[in-house]
């Protein structure tokens, strides 16, 4: 990246008598230094089998769902009718009206009421 040292420029206006002449400075605008930026992006990994991607938290999951392959049936498309629910870190969330979640929360085997060997 260049970077830009400040320019003076002078412009000198001058009449026919010398008394009446006046100058004029000008600098280069200054572009701001950049700062080194701590925030991180943060993104949820959802995955459908063998598929695995990232996701903004807050963005449509409907749009998230479609992308890792899965069709829910989308009846009423409001929320009302629930036939596009699907299952998010063992929540049940609509389709067509949730939001991908900040970190789905992963339930162990004996959450679930599953037998553990």
């Amino acid at each position: 990246m260049r970077s830009f040292h400040t320019t003076v420029l002078l412009v000198v206006t001058a009449c026919l008598c010398l008394s009446q002449c006046y100058v004029e400075a000008f600098t280069a605008p200054q572009l701001p230094q950049q700062q080194q930026s701590s925030t991180t992006l943060s993104m949820t990994i959802l995955t459908n089998g063998n598929k695995k991607k990232n996701f903004k938290p807050g963005s449509p999951l409907k749009s998230a769902v479609a992308a890792l392959g899965v069709k829910p049936k989308y009846s009423c498309r409001k929320g009302d009718c629930g036939s596009c629910t699907v299952s998010v870190g063992g929540q049940r969330i609509k389709a067509c009206i949730g939001k991908v979640p900040d970190e789905p929360r992963l339930k162990s085997l004996q959450e679930k009421g599953l037998p553990v060997k």
